[in-house]
Protein backbone atom coordinates (compact mmCIF):
# COMPACT_ATOMS: atom_id res chain seq x y z
CA UNK A 1 0.00 0.00 0.00
CA UNK A 2 1.41 3.49 -0.95
CA UNK A 3 0.37 6.60 0.98
CA UNK A 4 0.71 10.11 -0.56
CA UNK A 5 0.72 13.18 1.65
CA UNK A 6 -1.48 15.78 -0.06
CA UNK A 7 -0.94 18.52 2.53
CA UNK A 8 2.60 19.23 1.45
CA UNK A 9 2.82 19.09 -2.28
CA UNK A 10 6.49 19.97 -2.19
CA UNK A 11 7.41 16.71 -0.63
CA UNK A 12 6.19 13.43 -1.44
CA UNK A 13 6.56 10.91 1.25
CA UNK A 14 5.89 7.46 0.38
CA UNK A 15 5.58 5.05 3.26
CA UNK A 16 4.88 1.40 3.05
CA UNK A 17 2.33 -0.18 5.33
CA UNK A 18 3.53 -3.11 7.34
CA UNK A 19 3.21 -6.21 5.36
CA UNK A 20 0.41 -8.59 6.39
CA UNK A 21 1.44 -11.84 8.05
CA UNK A 22 1.58 -14.51 5.49
CA UNK A 23 -0.87 -17.42 5.84
CA UNK A 24 2.00 -19.85 5.84
CA UNK A 25 3.50 -18.19 8.90
CA UNK A 26 0.12 -18.34 10.66
CA UNK A 27 -0.20 -21.99 9.81
CA UNK A 28 3.29 -22.61 11.16
CA UNK A 29 2.37 -20.90 14.44
CA UNK A 30 -0.86 -22.83 14.75
CA UNK A 31 0.74 -26.14 13.81
CA UNK A 32 2.69 -26.73 17.06
CA UNK A 33 -0.34 -25.81 19.20
CA UNK A 34 -2.63 -28.29 17.43
CA UNK A 35 0.03 -30.94 17.59
CA UNK A 36 0.33 -30.46 21.36
CA UNK A 37 -3.44 -30.75 21.74
CA UNK A 38 -3.42 -33.92 19.67
CA UNK A 39 -0.66 -35.38 21.80
CA UNK A 40 -2.56 -34.53 24.97
CA UNK A 41 -5.74 -36.10 23.58
CA UNK A 42 -3.85 -39.21 22.51
CA UNK A 43 -2.22 -39.44 25.94
CA UNK A 44 -5.63 -39.09 27.67
CA UNK A 45 -7.22 -41.70 25.39
CA UNK A 46 -4.29 -44.05 25.98
CA UNK A 47 -4.56 -43.52 29.74
CA UNK A 48 -8.32 -44.19 29.63
CA UNK A 49 -7.73 -47.28 27.52
CA UNK A 50 -5.14 -48.62 29.94
CA UNK A 51 -7.42 -47.82 32.89
CA UNK A 52 -10.36 -49.58 31.27
CA UNK A 53 -8.13 -52.51 30.34
CA UNK A 54 -6.83 -52.84 33.92
CA UNK A 55 -10.38 -52.52 35.30
CA UNK A 56 -11.67 -55.17 32.87
CA UNK A 57 -8.77 -57.45 33.76
CA UNK A 58 -9.53 -57.07 37.48
CA UNK A 59 -13.23 -57.74 36.87
CA UNK A 60 -12.43 -60.85 34.83
CA UNK A 61 -10.04 -62.07 37.53
CA UNK A 62 -12.71 -61.46 40.19
CA UNK A 63 -15.30 -63.27 38.08
CA UNK A 64 -13.02 -66.27 37.64
CA UNK A 65 -12.31 -66.35 41.37
CA UNK A 66 -16.04 -66.15 42.10
CA UNK A 67 -16.78 -68.96 39.67
CA UNK A 68 -14.08 -71.13 41.22
CA UNK A 69 -15.47 -70.47 44.72
CA UNK A 70 -19.01 -71.17 43.49
CA UNK A 71 -17.92 -74.48 41.98
CA UNK A 72 -16.09 -75.36 45.19
CA UNK A 73 -19.21 -74.55 47.23
CA UNK A 74 -21.33 -76.66 44.87
CA UNK A 75 -18.94 -79.58 45.35
CA UNK A 76 -19.16 -79.13 49.12
CA UNK A 77 -22.96 -79.00 48.92
CA UNK A 78 -23.04 -82.21 46.88
CA UNK A 79 -20.77 -83.92 49.41
CA UNK A 80 -22.98 -82.72 52.27
CA UNK A 81 -26.05 -84.12 50.53
CA UNK A 82 -24.26 -87.44 50.02
CA UNK A 83 -23.26 -87.50 53.70
CA UNK A 84 -26.85 -86.74 54.72
CA UNK A 85 -28.10 -89.58 52.54
CA UNK A 86 -25.51 -91.95 53.99
CA UNK A 87 -26.44 -90.84 57.50
CA UNK A 88 -30.14 -91.39 56.82
CA UNK A 89 -29.41 -94.82 55.33
CA UNK A 90 -27.30 -95.81 58.33
CA UNK A 91 -29.99 -94.63 60.73
CA UNK A 92 -32.61 -96.70 58.91
CA UNK A 93 -30.31 -99.73 58.99
CA UNK A 94 -29.66 -99.27 62.71
CA UNK A 95 -33.39 -98.91 63.42
CA UNK A 96 -34.12 -102.00 61.36
CA UNK A 97 -31.41 -103.98 63.14
CA UNK A 98 -32.76 -102.87 66.51
CA UNK A 99 -36.28 -103.85 65.48
CA UNK A 100 -35.12 -107.23 64.24
CA UNK A 101 -33.13 -107.72 67.40
CA UNK A 102 -36.11 -106.88 69.60
CA UNK A 103 -38.35 -109.12 67.49
CA UNK A 104 -35.79 -111.88 67.74
CA UNK A 105 -35.78 -111.62 71.52
CA UNK A 106 -39.59 -111.67 71.53
CA UNK A 107 -39.65 -114.68 69.19
CA UNK A 108 -37.21 -116.56 71.43
CA UNK A 109 -39.30 -115.75 74.52
CA UNK A 110 -42.51 -116.82 72.78
CA UNK A 111 -41.07 -120.12 71.59
CA UNK A 112 -39.64 -120.77 75.03
CA UNK A 113 -43.02 -120.17 76.69
CA UNK A 114 -44.89 -122.24 74.10
CA UNK A 115 -42.46 -125.15 74.54
CA UNK A 116 -42.28 -124.87 78.32
CA UNK A 117 -46.04 -125.12 78.77
CA UNK A 118 -46.69 -127.85 76.24
CA UNK A 119 -47.98 -131.11 77.79
CA UNK A 120 -47.05 -134.62 76.71
CA UNK A 121 -48.60 -135.97 73.52
CA UNK A 122 -48.81 -132.52 71.95
CA UNK A 123 -46.70 -131.55 68.95
CA UNK A 124 -46.53 -128.06 67.45
CA UNK A 125 -46.35 -127.92 63.64
CA UNK A 126 -46.50 -124.16 63.01
CA UNK A 127 -46.23 -120.87 64.91
CA UNK A 128 -46.60 -117.31 63.55
CA UNK A 129 -46.37 -113.95 65.25
CA UNK A 130 -47.67 -110.62 63.98
CA UNK A 131 -47.96 -107.48 66.13
CA UNK A 132 -49.23 -108.93 69.40
CA UNK A 133 -51.18 -111.82 67.90
CA UNK A 134 -49.78 -115.37 67.98
CA UNK A 135 -51.22 -118.27 66.03
CA UNK A 136 -50.09 -121.83 66.59
CA UNK A 137 -51.01 -125.10 64.98
CA UNK A 138 -50.29 -128.58 66.18
CA UNK A 139 -51.37 -132.13 66.81
CA UNK A 140 -52.63 -133.89 69.93
CA UNK A 141 -54.00 -137.28 70.88
CA UNK A 142 -57.15 -135.96 72.56
CA UNK A 143 -59.19 -132.87 73.28
CA UNK A 144 -58.37 -133.17 76.97
CA UNK A 145 -54.69 -132.70 76.23
CA UNK A 146 -55.49 -129.69 74.06
CA UNK A 147 -57.53 -128.24 76.94
CA UNK A 148 -54.56 -128.77 79.28
CA UNK A 149 -52.32 -126.90 76.87
CA UNK A 150 -54.76 -124.00 76.65
CA UNK A 151 -54.89 -123.84 80.43
CA UNK A 152 -51.10 -123.81 80.74
CA UNK A 153 -50.76 -121.03 78.18
CA UNK A 154 -53.44 -119.01 79.89
CA UNK A 155 -51.50 -119.25 83.17
CA UNK A 156 -48.34 -117.84 81.59
CA UNK A 157 -47.61 -114.17 82.43
CA UNK A 158 -46.71 -113.56 78.76
CA UNK A 159 -49.98 -114.72 77.19
CA UNK A 160 -53.66 -113.93 77.43
CA UNK A 161 -56.86 -114.41 75.42
CA UNK A 162 -56.00 -117.99 74.49
CA UNK A 163 -58.71 -119.27 72.13
CA UNK A 164 -59.26 -122.58 70.38
CA UNK A 165 -59.96 -121.93 66.71
CA UNK A 166 -60.35 -125.47 65.45
CA UNK A 167 -59.89 -129.11 66.39
CA UNK A 168 -60.23 -131.69 63.63
CA UNK A 169 -59.97 -135.48 63.82
CA UNK A 170 -57.35 -136.90 61.47
CA UNK A 171 -56.32 -140.46 60.62
CA UNK A 172 -53.08 -141.89 59.43
CA UNK A 173 -52.13 -145.43 58.50
CA UNK A 174 -51.05 -146.24 62.02
CA UNK A 175 -53.03 -144.03 64.40
CA UNK A 176 -55.53 -141.22 64.90
CA UNK A 177 -54.88 -137.68 66.12
CA UNK A 178 -56.38 -134.19 66.36
CA UNK A 179 -55.19 -131.19 64.39
CA UNK A 180 -55.81 -127.99 66.33
CA UNK A 181 -55.31 -124.28 65.91
CA UNK A 182 -54.97 -121.68 68.70
CA UNK A 183 -54.69 -117.91 68.87
CA UNK A 184 -53.36 -115.92 71.81
CA UNK A 185 -51.95 -112.48 72.58
CA UNK A 186 -48.39 -111.76 73.65
CA UNK A 187 -47.82 -109.52 76.67
CA UNK A 188 -44.52 -107.65 76.86
CA UNK A 189 -42.49 -108.06 80.09
CA UNK A 190 -43.13 -104.43 81.12
CA UNK A 191 -46.90 -104.85 80.84
CA UNK A 192 -46.70 -108.25 82.50
CA UNK A 193 -44.73 -106.95 85.50
CA UNK A 194 -47.10 -103.99 85.85
CA UNK A 195 -50.09 -106.36 85.83
CA UNK A 196 -48.47 -108.58 88.47
CA UNK A 197 -47.67 -105.60 90.69
CA UNK A 198 -51.26 -104.42 90.47
CA UNK A 199 -52.51 -107.90 91.34
CA UNK A 200 -50.20 -108.06 94.37
CA UNK A 201 -51.46 -104.69 95.60
CA UNK A 202 -55.02 -105.82 95.30
CA UNK A 203 -54.21 -109.03 97.13
CA UNK A 204 -52.52 -107.09 99.97
CA UNK A 205 -55.59 -104.95 100.40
Amino acid sequence: MIRINLLKPGKKEITEAPAAIAPEIRERKKGPAYGLVYLVLIAVIAALFLYQKNTLSKEQSLLQTTQIEKKSLQDVEVKLEQLEQQKSLLERKINLINQLKSRQEVAIRIMDELSKNIPDWVWLTEASFKDEMIQIKGRALSNNIIADYIYNLDQSPYFNNVNLISSTQKKSRTDQYLEFSLTLNYISPAVSSATNDEGQKRGGE
